[in-house]
């Protein structure tokens, strides 16, 4: 892989449930409104980062897991 997980279990269940709710109030709550969409995309992206374990705003401040 072409790069390390540095996000530890709970924070990636928190990033996944946290973005559902952005994308929910986003698309929901700010129906039709440019911010809308911005904060559902940040949602998207926060799920993203959750599923896949590593988050590149961490990487670059150099926080990895305690074993690695």
């Amino acid at each position: 892989m072409f790069y390390r997980k540095n996000l530890p279990g709970w924070e990636r269940t928190t990033r996944v449930v946290a973005g559902a709710a952005m994308i929910a109030c986003g698309l929901l709550g700010l129906r039709g409104l440019p911010i809308g969409y911005l904060i559902a995309g940040t949602g998207a992206v926060a799920i993203m980062t959750g599923f896949i374990g590593f988050c590149p705003m961490c990487a670059l401040a150099g926080r990895r897991l305690p074993s690695q």
